[in-house]
């Protein structure tokens, strides 16, 4: 664990990794809890009408012993890939721990995903077992013949068919269930990455991932655990945000965590359950937040208790730091991740990490640097490749079934995260881009998040998303897709006004010579837009205009 400190400078003088060699991701956050203080409060869960449960240590520890026995007389053994197909629930939460005792594989999927997702996702990682719910059960039933792995469907809705009930395997289960010994190296979970430039790959993490999370996890929240604190994300807990960004690291740090189901994200309604919960801490992706930024004179309407907000995912920016410090009294500490090393670079405001523009300083435990193509540290404000150093706790083990793309995700020890980036003079990291996402036009390489963030700052302005469009003269040129705030209407002023402003704000070579206004932008389940199915629009309509 991260110990509170003055500076940052003494935070990685005193941090030292401490894993030791019997490690288990459930005993982490619940068993060794439920041991010492069973009726300490894990989670409280809204349902969709807003009833509360609350749900102790103790109450997590018996259940998912129940379902990891029933699991067993079922088939699933150690090393078995299961599926969990369900959202922010406390059956989720069981089939988590139950899942790690069996030392089982979890694979989170999202329930937004369609069935030619979650055929890819299934038939890739060999699930044997699925648990989800009747909406889940429907989709699985379209492709249960294209999956001759998966043997055990288990339902935590009424289904019909070979379906097995959920609340009937934990009545049959017993209280008491002696975990599977495993170590810091066994694999845990297996991740899929969020196929935003190219097929998901399954990112397969041992149990070691937790414990790698929690120093940038306390680092970002200004040293969770402190007295009172309370967790809340809108991220779905099937990614690496909600999973691994939130729910895991609170339970083992003792924090309890709120957990709801927001069939779309509302940022109205999200301001409300933080203001009625009284939560303390949030991780709230960059996306979010900008639809939280929509909400007029938020600071007024909602009588909130927020000590803490992370985020990551993608470039926060300037408006939306400025924004948060202005109208939340907070300071938004950004970190930054993928699903393959996650929460390596941190911001922590309480101690003077913190710079707008910024994704943060390299967590302790972690070595990180902006790095050349051969793998050679790039000198301060020149343009690189982020890249975390092996061995770290954080680090996947590897690729499922893919042995090249593991082998290509590195040079000699370094990790590349296919992320441009920059290192300043101070030892912050800046974030420039996607190595794919970079735009080069009359021999300038522009990154999108600059771009991004200033049109941000334009009043009419929602959402932004900046892509490179194929141009004969200039290679590319920078095309923005708009959405605008409510109320506002397109057309040719406006766009114009848009243009003007980026340019006078940025440079002549970096404003957008095209401007689409659309009602939404394409994103993953993790609120990350998909510039890939941007840059093959703005590809066609090129095509098309020849």
């Amino acid at each position: 664990m991260l110990q509170p400190a003055s500076c940052y400078d003494d935070l990685l003088r005193q941090f030292r990794w401490q894993i030791p060699e019997r490690y288990n991701i459930a005993v982490e956050v619940c068993d060794a809890w439920a041991v010492r203080d069973p009726d300490r409060l894990a989670l409280i869960h809204l349902d969709e009408d807003g009833v509360e449960t609350r749900w102790s240590y103790g109450q997590l520890a018996a259940l998912s012993n129940r379902l990891a026995n029933a699991l067993a007389a079922k088939g699933v053994v150690r090393g078995d890939r299961v599926a969990l197909l369900l959202p922010q629930s406390p059956q989720t939460l069981v089939a988590h721990l139950a899942l790690y005792k069996l030392g089982a594989i979890v694979v989170p999927l999202a329930n937004l995903f369609g069935v030619d997702a979650l055929q890819y996702r299934l038939e890739n990682s060999g699930a044997s077992a699925a648990i989800t719910d009747a909406a889940g059960i429907a989709k699985l039933f379209e492709i249960r013949d294209a999956l001759p792995d998966l043997r055990l469907l288990v339902s935590t809705q009424e289904t019909p068919g070979d379906v097995l009930s959920f609340e009937a395997l934990l009545a049959g289960g017993r209280d008491v269930f002696l975990p599977v010994p495993t170590g810091p190296d066994d694999p845990a979970m297996m991740i899929y990455t969020s196929g935003t430039t190219g097929p998901p790959k399954g990112a397969l993490h041992g149990h070691r991932v937790l414990a790698g999370h929690l120093p940038g996890i306390q680092m970002a929240h200004e040293f969770l655990p402190q007295p009172g604190d309370l967790f809340w994300t809108p991220a779905d807990w099937a990614w690496a945000g909600g999973l691994l960004n939130a729910l895991l690291p609170s339970l083992a740090l003792g924090v309890p965590v709120v957990s709801h189901r927001f069939e779309k994200f509302d940022p109205e309604r999200a301001f409300q359950l933080l203001a009625d919960q009284r939560v303390r801490n949030a991780f709230v992706p960059p996306t979010a937040l900008k639809m939280l930024r929509t909400v007029p004179r938020s600071r007024l309407r909602y009588d909130l208790a927020l000590r803490s907000i992370g985020s990551a995912g993608e470039a926060l920016g300037r408006e939306t730091y400025d924004w948060a410090r202005q109208d939340l009294g907070l300071t938004v500490n950004e970190f930054y991740g993928q699903t393959e090393c996650n929460a390596v670079l941190a911001s922590c405001s309480a101690i003077g990490v913190s710079r707008a523009g910024a994704i943060g300083k390299p967590v302790p435990g972690h070595t990180v640097a902006v790095v050349g193509d051969d793998g050679t540290r790039c000198a301060p404000g020149e343009h690189g490749q982020i890249a975390i150093l092996r061995p770290d706790p954080v680090m996947f083990l590897r690729y499922w079934g893919e042995d090249a793309a593991t082998e290509a995700k590195f040079v000699g020890d370094w990790m590349l995260t296919g992320d441009r980036g920059e290192l300043d003079g101070d030892g912050y990291v800046h974030f420039v881009g996607r190595t794919d996402d970079i735009i080069t036009s009359s021999g300038y390489r522009i990154g999108p998040g600059e771009i991004e963030d200033c049109l941000l700052s334009h009043p009419a302005v929602a959402l932004a998303a900046a892509v490179g469009k194929p141009d004969p003269v200039r290679t590319e040129i920078v095309k923005a897709f708009v959405v605008l705030t409510p109320g506002t209407r397109p057309g040719s002023e406006l766009e114009e006004n848009i243009r003007a402003h980026v340019r006078t704000r940025l440079s002549a070579h970096e404003y957008p010579r095209e401007i689409a206004f659309v009602d939404a932008l394409p994103m993953t389940t993790t609120g990350k837009v998909i510039r890939r199915l941007l840059r093959d629009e703005a590809g066609v309509t090129a095509v098309l205009e020849e």
